[in-house]
């Protein structure tokens, strides 16, 4: 597997759902961030996320890998930091869009893969989401789409667990005069998180500069994994 560490080593179910290896062997450990694991399980996948972890897949001589990883520093949106910049505000006066939120991932499940070559998000992976659905008393896998009479134009995956929201993958219209439309869905799902009262947005990794341009602030692990406890909870 192409991962940037010397090896990775396996996660298990049993691993992800004790505290007692979570805290003195996983979280503890800053030389390690990824992992790996072959259960795609409803379960197994519902049980990392509220663990921390974002999974992601790999192939590895044919076959596909889950790769959890619990990273060094996650980005974390707390709405009253949000910034829209001048660009979006414009658009957002002379446009009318509609932001939906939907149980519903085929959508823009493809649109997803056609604008990212390769993209992790496969159709094996699809499935366990939507398997996930069986469980939505304590996860909910949601599709976000923006769209502009009728016409999608921009939109996300991502999961809610407690009072958090946290971003799998995007995608945003190509068209030079749909320029600045993915910051659009951004703002505008901000903006609804705000207004559903959810604690603060998850964006994963905090080395794509929007996210800091967006308002997000950088959490080292630690300090995400309180805050992330406490939210999950609610």
């Amino acid at each position: 597997m192409q991962i940037s560490q010397p090896s990775i080593d396996y996660i298990s179910y049993v691993d992800v759902t004790s505290n007692y290896i979570l805290e003195s062997l996983i979280y503890s450990n800053m030389h390690k961030n990824y992992y790996w694991s072959d259960n795609f399980s409803a379960k197994n996948y519902i049980a990392l996320a509220k663990a921390g972890f974002i999974s992601v897949t790999e192939k590895y001589k044919g076959k596909e890998f889950l790769i959890p990883e619990i990273q060094y520093r996650y980005a974390l949106l707390d709405f009253k930091d949000l910034h829209i910049s001048k660009k979006v505000k414009k658009i957002l006066n002379q446009k009318t869009f509609d932001l939906e939120f939907s149980d519903e991932l085929d959508e823009v499940f493809e649109a997803i893969n056609s604008f990212h070559k390769n993209s992790w998000l496969t159709p094996k992976y699809l499935n366990t989401l939507k398997e996930t659905q069986k469980f939505k008393s304590i996860f909910k896998v949601k599709s976000v789409l923006l769209k502009e009479n009728g016409n999608l134009l921009a939109g996300e995956i991502g999961y809610i667990i407690g009072k958090t929201y946290t971003s799998l993958s995007g995608f945003s219209s190509r068209e030079k005069h749909h320029r600045n439309y993915g910051t659009v869905q951004l703002v505008l799902l901000a903006k609804y998180l705000e207004n559903k009262n959810f604690d603060f947005w998850n964006l994963g990794h905090p080395f794509m500069d929007y996210k800091l341009v967006l308002g997000a602030k950088v959490y080292e692990r630690k300090d995400f994994l309180k805050r992330w406890k406490e939210s999950i909870l609610k």
